[in-house]
């Protein structure tokens, strides 16, 4: 008897989990704000404890060389969604590079992101979190093809007084202070309606985690796509009672850990509702830490720079992948990037990409289920609304650049492309430019041609921005 108790255990065991691969899988994106490249324990860093990212890392692929499509909020956003560099969608400018609680824009209806792909193929869909794709109703989540959104509609430190703003910057290590979240005045919407102002930001990463948690409970018989994009680590820093002063590195390593502790709720939800093994959760961040804050902002480990920047450590993001009995573990350094995600994960569900537009993304799901080789091998760094740098395999060339820390100043045009090779120089320390003129001529070219096509295939409205756009001595 106990025998045949075994084997029909053993069986269901069986079906159940071939229902769940024979099934669409479903997709979860967790995506930080200005997370480092250091910022967490797998990925080098000593002191801050991420036990649950470190696990989803062994258990899945860790990705060294994976970039986000612009080293600030707005666009990096608007380009992980559409699987487009933002300079075809106008979702980046020189100015004013992402919205403003006074902005009137936000991502156009023309444009198709990941979650009305999916849509075709039945799936629900949830954004939690920040969204900085424009806050006004016809901008907002459900108007991209979500069924539902809960989050603040843009960065946290915004719709503040200016005075309580430069309190922060003079006051930045004082905890009391900065727990205030009424020197902050962002709304907390529900779908389109705000429930709270000021958002009571001491408890948002829980809160987001909560209304994650729930989504999957509530959609666990259908296919589902959920996009949580947390507004920490962005400064102002907030922790909630049973994290604030419990990590070993201050405030900021705090505010890591729970979201590390989120992403354990995540996980943990999924296997109880008997998920885990046809669902790919996806953890990154939308650019490089804010070094400007000093220990209010984070590590780009040994990448070069940070946030605002196209060096290494403005673009270059931690980034895993988990998905037992989908995803192949191990450590991949091929290039990939966000603008590969709607590509990627449309093969996955057998959804069709438009053919109306062009896409800059590759797709990437033989390299996560088989580890194959990636497809990219090329990448184009913009950033506020110019082409900065482009690198092909392991030669990476500037041609402008932003001050390293104080990115908000002007744009350098260097009088001189430099020219780095990443295998060796991973933190951009040696200029190499003057030992291979070839490169740097094959490497401009390059440029050339993606200009080209970039204004070939932009709307007229928006070519202006990069018809005046020029190479010194071309």
């Amino acid at each position: 008897m106990k025998k045949i108790i075994f084997l029909i255990l053993i069986a269901f065991s069986y079906f159940n989990l071939n229902a769940q691969l024979n099934e669409k899988p479903n997709f979860v994106i967790i995506f930080c704000d200005d997370l480092g490249y250091g910022d967490i324990g797998v990925f080098g860093n000593p002191i801050i404890r991420t036990p649950n990212l470190d696990l989803m890392a062994h258990q899945g692929q860790k990705w060294t060389q994976f970039y986000v499509a612009d080293p600030v909020c707005t666009p990096s956003r608007a380009g992980l969604l559409t699987g487009r560099y933002p300079i075809r969608s106008g979702m980046t400018s020189s100015k004013r590079p992402v919205f403003f609680p006074d902005s009137a824009n936000g991502l156009k209806s023309e444009e198709i992101t990941i979650a009305e792909v999916l849509k075709e193929q039945g799936y629900k869909s949830a954004a939690v979190g920040k969204w900085h794709l424009g806050h006004l109703p016809e901008f907002l989540p459900q108007s991209q093809g979500f069924d539902s959104y809960f989050g603040i509609p843009y960065s946290n430190d915004m719709d503040d007084t200016r005075e309580s703003f430069m309190d922060y910057l003079v006051n930045s290590s004082n905890l009391n202070w900065i727990s205030k979240t009424e020197n902050f005045q962002v709304p907390l919407i529900q779908n389109t309606e705000v429930i709270e102002r000021p958002a009571n930001q001491r408890t948002i990463t829980k809160r987001y985690t909560e209304r994650a948690v729930s989504f999957i409970k509530e959609n666990k018989s259908d296919p589902f796509f959920l996009y949580l994009a947390h507004s920490l680590p962005h400064i102002p820093l907030f922790a909630s009672d049973k994290f604030l002063g419990s990590s070993k590195g201050g405030l900021y390593a705090d505010v890591i850990e729970e979201i590390d502790w989120s992403v354990g709720q995540i996980i943990k939800t999924l296997k109880e509702n008997n998920l885990d093994k046809n669902t790919i959760v996806m953890f990154t961040s939308d650019n490089g830490p804010s070094l400007f804050f000093k220990t209010h902002g984070g590590s780009a480990g040994p990448l070069r720079a940070g946030k605002g920047t196209t060096f290494e450590g403005g673009q270059r993001v931690p980034t895993i992948f988990w998905g037992p009995g989908i995803i192949e573990p191990g450590i991949i350094s091929d290039m990939g990037s966000t603008l590969d995600i709607i590509n990627t994960f449309s093969k996955m569900a057998g959804a069709k990409l438009p053919d109306d537009r062009k896409m800059d993304g590759y797709d990437l799901s033989k390299v996560l289920t088989q580890k194959a080789p990636s497809p990219r091998n090329e990448f184009f760094y913009w950033a506020f609304a110019e082409l900065h740098a482009v690198r092909k395999n392991d030669w990476k060339l500037h041609i402008k650049q932003r001050k390293p820390v104080e990115y908000g100043q002007p744009t350098i045009v260097l009088d001189k492309p430099e020219l780095y090779n990443l295998s060796g120089d991973v933190s951009e320390k040696y200029n190499v430019s003057d030992k291979h003129p070839e490169m740097i001529s094959k490497m401009l070219e390059s440029i050339k041609v993606h200009l080209k096509d970039v204004v070939d295939s932009t709307p007229d409205q928006l070519v202006d921005r990069i018809k005046g756009y020029s190479l010194r001595n071309d």
